[in-house]
């Protein structure tokens, strides 16, 4: 079955250019897909390969992210997940 029309709009962006990827990242709320849309296009790239053109499961994002370089990973746990965090409640301590 061909893919529906979100998924090869994601596709599609995902493997455009910079600046158009870029651009795009302005119009997404969830702040993973901005900023895999704010990464070079050859990391876009491989992220349609490895997971979208795969199954796009928890399991093949996780396995790709751990098999980017330093920088890569560095900037999402930078750009997403300590933003998350802060903007996370507070947890609740044990006396």
């Amino acid at each position: 079955m061909p893919p529906v029309a979100s998924d090869r709009l994601q596709r599609a962006v995902l493997l455009a250019p910079d600046a158009v990827a870029r651009r795009a990242a302005a119009f997404v709320p969830a702040p993973e897909e901005r900023w895999l849309l704010t990464r070079p296009r050859t990391v876009r790239r491989s992220y349609v390969e490895e997971v979208l053109d795969r199954g796009d499961d928890d399991v093949r994002r996780e396995i790709w992210m751990l098999g980017q370089d330093d920088d890569v990973r560095a900037s999402f746990v930078r750009d997403v997940l300590v933003l998350r965090l802060a903007a996370a409640p507070p947890a609740h301590q044990a006396d």
